[in-house]
C-alpha cells in the first residue's frame, strides 16, 4: 500500500486546536502516514493578539511551527483541519488562507484529495456543526473527498457523537477525545492511502 501524506493544519487562538492537532498528527504517523503539521498564519493585528495574555502565549508557542503553504497543499494526498468556530464558521485567519488557493483550484490541483476537520466553540450549539458543513461545503468545490467520521467507531459517542468531525469547548483534550480524533485521522489516513 502507498504511503499516504497527510497535512495536518490547525488555527488555534488559546491553545485547544494546537492540542487537538498535535493528537491527530500522531495519530496519523502511527497510522503509517507521511505527516506534515502546519498552522495557519495570524493574521488578527498585533496589539489585540498581545492585549490577551493566553492568546500571545499561543501565538509564542507555536512560532515554531512552520506556518501553511501552497507547498504544502500541494504535498499532501489528504488534509486535516484543526480550527476553532467563529460565529459559526472557520475563522478569518483560515478563510483568508483558503481564499489564496484559487490558482491551485483553477488548475485542478485540490481536486481528488481527501479532507476531514475538527472544531471547537465555547459551547456545543455554538457552530461546532455548522463550521465543519462550511469547510465541507468550501472543500466540494475543490473536488476534494470528505471523510467524514460518521458513526464508524464508539469513540464518537464517548464525545458527542458528531458524525461530521470531532467538536469540543476550550481546554485540554481529553483522552475521550484524545480516542475520537485519532480515529479520525487513522480513517483518514486510511481511506486517503487507497485513494493514492
Amino acid at each position: 500500500m502507498t504511503t499516504a501524506k497527510i497535512l495536518v493544519a490547525f488555527y488555534s487562538t488559546y491553545g485547544t486546536n494546537h492540542g487537538v492537532a498535535e493528537v491527530a498528527q500522531a495519530a496519523a504517523k502511527a497510522a503509517g502516514a507521511e505527516v506534515r503539521l502546519r498552522r495557519f498564519a495570524e493574521t488578527a493585528p498585533k496589539s489585540v493578539v498581545e492585549g490577551q495574555d493566553a492568546w500571545k502565549a499561543q501565538v509564542e508557542r507555536a512560532s515554531s511551527i512552520e506556518e501553511i503553504s501552497h507547498d504544502d497543499m500541494l504535498w499532501a494526498d489528504g488534509y486535516l483541519f484543526c480550527v476553532p468556530t467563529r460565529y459559526g464558521s472557520a475563522p478569518s485567519q483560515v478563510r483568508a488562507f483558503i481564499d489564496t488557493l484559487g490558482p491551485l483550484w483553477m488548475e485542478g490541483k485540490l481536486a481528488n484529495k481527501t479532507f476531514t476537520a475538527t472544531t471547537s466553540a465555547q459551547n456545543p450549539h455554538g457552530g461546532q456543526e455548522t463550521t465543519l458543513i462550511g469547510l465541507y461545503t468550501t472543500v466540494m468545490h475543490w473536488g476534494a473527498i470528505i471523510v467524514a467520521p460518521g458513526y464508524t467507531d464508539g469513540s464518537l459517542f464517548e464525545t458527542g457523537g458528531n458524525p461530521y468531525g470531532f467538536s469540543m469547548e476550550p481546554g485540554e483534550i481529553s483522552d475521550k477525545g484524545k480516542a475520537s480524533v485519532s480515529h479520525q485521522a487513522k480513517r483518514l489516513v486510511e481511506m486517503t492511502a487507497k485513494m493514492v
